[in-house]
Formats: structure tokens, C-alpha cells, sequence
């Protein structure tokens, strides 16, 4: 499991073996269940994480409602971090819509690893920015895109979750009713 943590954080940055092992150290391995929650709602998030199988998805509830804002499989890293970082309750939901295998890490372990590491602190920079970046991307297509579009654009950034997730879930995330998917997916087809 830690190899691809490795390669991961080896992509964003250089470490050197012994590096390697502190990371070894402090990341420890967690085993979800298809529908086990990683955060739930009211719970402070105690953890950030990456997923080195399986398939999670992020949402909210509102009035009793499920809105799904982001998915996140193999090689992310998961958290929410309005939680994690203050230590309070979490507005948001993180499940596992598969069996997941995760390395976790503390907070205070986090912040040891960006003292052990020679450029930690420049990773805990580099991924908060990509994070950053994605959330507003999202938020602005929210507000912006039509449901098809943002239909378009989910398929576009991420074809292999459609046969991964169920419509339930890509319509939530869409911002439709899975019976408004169906009518969207019919007129992508019709067009093509």
C-alpha cells in the first residue's frame, strides 16, 4: 500500500529512503467497507488520507437531502479540511461507495511530517493549492454551468467512474434528479 503513497508524494516532490520510512511511519493503513463512513456528519475530522483502492464519494445533507459535490478514488489524497485543520464538526460527508484500502495520518503526525521531510512543508503547500484550485473550480461550475454541461464535463474529467458509480450518485453530483440524467444522457445521444 505505502508504494503508491511514495510515488504519489514522489510526483509532487524528492525524498530519500529515509524519508521514505518516516512517511512509513506515520501513514497507517485503514480498510473501509462499501457504505463505512470515513467522516460522517457532526464528527471532527481526525485524519487526512489516501486512497490506495477504492472509491469515496464527499457530500452534504441538506433538508434531508443528499448533494454530492465530489468523488475521489486510487491515488487521491481525502479530508476535509474546514474540520481537520480547525478541530471542529464536520458539515460534510466522506463514504466509501466501495471497499477502500487508505493510509491515514494525524493531524499532529502531519505536522511531524512536515518537519521530517526536507521540503514537507512545500508538499503540504503544493497539495492545499491543488485542493484550493479544485474547489473553486467546482463551486464556480455549480453556479455557472448548466446540469448538462457539468453532466459533459464529468464524463470528460472522469470516464471511467461512470461505470464505477451508480446514476443515483451522478445526478446528485450533476444537480439533477437521476430521471433528469436520463433525459440528459438521451439528448447526448440523439445529438451524436
Amino acid at each position: 500500500m505505502i508504494e503508491k503513497l511514495l510515488i504519489k508524494i514522489r510526483s509532487i516532490i524528492e525524498i530519500d529512503s529515509k524519508e521514505a520510512d518516516c512517511l512509513q511511519a506515520l501513514f497507517k493503513p485503514k480498510f473501509l467497507k462499501k457504505g463505512d463512513f470515513f467522516l460522517d456528519e457532526g464528527q471532527v475530522c481526525k485524519h487526512a488520507g489516501f486512497i490506495t483502492k477504492g472509491l469515496m464519494r464527499y457530500y452534504i445533507n441538506h433538508d434531508g437531502e443528499e448533494q454530492t459535490y465530489d468523488f475521489a478514488q486510487e491515488n487521491d489524497f481525502i479530508c476535509n479540511y474546514e474540520s481537520f485543520i480547525p478541530k471542529i464538526p464536520s458539515t460534510k460527508i466522506i463514504q466509501a461507495l466501495e471497499d477502500c484500502e487508505i493510509l491515514q495520518i494525524s493531524y499532529d503526525d502531519l505536522q511531524t511530517m512536515y518537519t521530517a521531510l526536507q521540503q514537507g512543508e512545500r508538499l503540504g503547500r503544493l497539495v492545499i493549492e491543488q485542493v484550493f484550485i479544485h474547489t473553486l473550480l467546482g463551486l464556480s461550475s455549480f453556479y455557472t454551468d448548466t446540469p448538462e454541461l457539468r453532466y459533459k464535463e464529468f464524463v470528460k474529467k472522469h470516464p471511467q467512474l461512470q461505470q464505477r458509480l451508480s446514476q443515483y450518485h451522478i445526478a446528485s453530483y450533476v444537480g439533477v434528479k437521476p430521471q433528469s440524467l436520463s433525459r440528459i444522457r438521451k439528448r447526448m445521444y440523439d445529438k451524436n
